[in-house]
């Protein structure tokens, strides 16, 4: 048992991959902290940690150790939240890595909201395209957007939305409003990559429409202020639009299609969370279902 406090630290040494971070996170020395896992290797009888000037890096054991020490001090910390005041009002970091364009163009004011309602949370959200590692980066949950890969995580449905035809009243009056929606293989589509056929649904009718474009890209957010400056037609959520629609710098066009729902997912390693991240993740689900 004398063992347990002096797994934590590790755990936090691993995660921050450095004893000066994990020291200042943990507000203990230096010093005392590489003595307690020096003790922690002797009393295991391996060394779970390669020590250069530069960086450590765990070794075999340690990589074992940690999957194994990981768990047991995240349900402790689980343990401890749920007792008391903390459960009703939650506290601490919650780390989110956000893909770039929902997070800037729509869950910026929702997440400014859920801060208003816990004070005693904060945020360090990681904006970027690349898909983190949740068992080996220190994330709490990592927001995900259209199908998920089999990897053995918790994924949680927190909003879907309908996707809608827009383009510019310029591109309209230059080029035409389509009639059907099999003119859309006629016109400039501005398409994500490997999505060359947008699936169209009006009540039970299914059509799938081969598009093409000058611009094929990743990023909703340029695709929306390329429709905006008449470069085609975009198959967008409302909610991404909502203020070029409102200012008349889009319209929806072929009114009675609509493009197949994207799901959005909360994703965390285990279902064990503590209660900052239950929050934020109900908070979202409230506001995007």
């Amino acid at each position: 048992m004398s063992h347990l406090n002096d797994m934590a630290l590790f755990v936090e040494v691993a995660r921050a991959k450095s004893f000066r971070k994990a020291a200042e996170a943990l507000g203990m020395p230096n010093s005392t902290l590489s003595r307690r896992i020096s003790e922690l290797e002797k009393a295991i009888g391996l060394r779970l940690l390669h020590r250069t000037t530069r960086k450590i890096e765990l070794t075999e054991a340690g990589q074992l150790y940690y999957a194994r020490s990981k768990r047991i001090v995240d349900e402790a910390r689980l343990a401890h939240e749920q007792l008391g005041a903390m459960l009703e009002q939650p506290s601490g970091v919650i780390r989110v890595s956000l893909p770039v364009d929902l997070g800037t163009l729509y869950l910026t004011p929702i997440i400014a909201d859920f801060a208003r309602h816990y004070p005693g949370i904060t945020f360090e959200f990681d904006l970027t395209p690349r898909r983190v590692d949740l068992v080996t980066e220190p994330f709490d949950v990592a927001i995900r957007i259209g199908k998920l890969e089999d990897s053995g995580l918790i994924a949680r449905l927190i909003g879907r939305h309908a996707r809608y035809l827009y383009a510019s009243p310029g591109y309209i009056e230059a080029s035409g409003e389509p009639a059907e929606a099999a003119d859309l293989s006629e016109r400039e589509c501005i398409c994500m990559p490997r999505s060359l056929s947008w699936t169209l649904h009006r009540g039970t009718e299914t059509i799938d429409v081969r598009v093409s474009g000058r611009f094929t890209l990743n990023s909703v957010g340029m695709i929306s202020a390329l429709a905006v400056n008449h470069q085609g037609i975009a198959l967008l959520p409302e909610k991404i639009v909502a203020q070029d629609l409102a200012a008349g710098r889009l319209r929806r066009i072929l009114p009675d299609w609509q493009g197949s729902a994207v799901s959005i997912y909360a994703v965390t390693e285990t279902r064990l969370i503590p209660a900052k991240t239950q929050r934020f993740i109900e908070f979202l689900s409230t506001k995007l279902i």
